[in-house]
């Protein structure tokens, strides 16, 4: 019986990750949420970036998957009638950074996951200037 159960498991890492990552969010408002998609994106970016230069294809694959679902989360939680054409432009750059990891998934070169890195963190400095402001 045990073996079924530690079979239904995910690992050590990843659960910790999962608790991690709820406990960050449980009190979260949504404006600190997104601010923890970016900073979980642009992790994961750096991570792909990493494992495709070491050749780690199942850590590059890994983080990439995740990269693709935040992107997608965020581009869902866009409000186009509030947001306007900020939400439009965000949804461009969500849509193309996705295409672009999407790309760099089947090479070897990291620059095109750094570069996508790079321009969410630009977002992102903007997005926590608002919070301050």
């Amino acid at each position: 019986m045990a073996r079924y159960a530690s079979a239904l498991l995910a690992s050590p890492e990843a659960t910790y990750r999962s608790i991690d990552l709820a406990g960050r969010t449980g009190g979260a408002d949504g404006h600190a949420l997104v601010d923890l998609l970016y900073a979980e994106l642009i992790r994961a970016l750096g991570v792909a970036a990493w494992a495709t230069e070491h050749r780690d294809f199942k850590l590059k694959g890994e983080r990439i998957t995740r990269a693709i679902a935040i992107l997608f989360a965020l581009e869902n939680g866009l409000d186009f009638e509030r947001g306007g054409e900020v939400s439009r432009t965000l949804a461009t750059l969500y849509a193309g950074t996705r295409q672009s990891v999407i790309d760099a998934s089947v090479g070897q070169d990291p620059a095109p996951l750094r570069i996508a890195a790079a321009n969410i963190a630009e977002i992102a400095d903007a997005w926590r200037q608002l919070k301050a402001a």
